[in-house]
């Protein structure tokens, strides 16, 4: 923390002045890129409770205001440019929004995304909990969830996303596993803390 005129300044605050300072750098007239943004209609915050997102975009569309969140968590691990790049994602995506009032990932954002050198989808900061793998011999496929969502809790209820067949969920810290919802239970209960 930084301490001036006798106000102390969080990490949150140092954040936000770097992400403003990056995007004015980046956008606008005097940017890097000259990605036309309005920057009164622009809002920044930092989440402390993200785990895996390092940012995100929400549009309030009777404002028309684009709120840039940024996670606590991946500045703390990314290094600066990695950090930068987030930012410069997150810009597109209130670009988008300001100018068409809708954004995704789509060919137009890929074009400005190229253009300012942000990349399509930001790496997680964290490692997945659970990996769902295939039960079936002859395919192999398998997908990573972060959280304990559905498919996680009740892999009986769903399907291997290629060919149909069942699949296992593993807790990957532990290597507990499971196909059921019971078994889920019971994996859960055993681990405790530890979950």
């Amino acid at each position: 923390m930084t301490e001036t005129d006798g106000n102390r300044l969080t990490v949150d605050d140092e954040i936000v002045a770097r992400a403003r300072i990056h995007a004015r750098e980046v956008c606008g007239e005097v940017g890097e890129y000259d990605l036309d943004m309005d920057f009164d209609a622009l809002e920044w915050d930092v989440s402390a409770r993200a785990r895996r997102r390092a940012g995100l975009c929400r549009w309030d569309r009777t404002r028309e205001v684009a709120t840039i969140i940024l996670a606590r968590r991946a500045y703390e691990r990314y290094d600066w440019p990695e950090f930068a790049a987030v930012v410069r994602h997150e810009l597109v995506h209130a670009w988008e929004y300001q100018c068409f009032g809708e954004s995704g990932h789509g060919p137009r954002f890929r074009e400005q995304a190229t253009r300012v050198e942000a990349p399509r989808h930001c790496r997680s900061f964290s490692d997945p909990r659970y990996r769902l793998s295939c039960l079936a011999e002859n395919c192999d496929w398998q997908a990573e969830r972060h959280r304990a969502s559905q498919p996680v809790k009740s892999p009986d209820q769903y399907r291997c996303g290629d060919c149909g067949s069942s699949y296992a969920v593993t807790h990957r810290e532990s290597g507990r596993t499971w196909t059921t919802a019971h078994e889920f239970g019971g994996a859960k209960a055993a681990l405790g803390e530890e979950w």
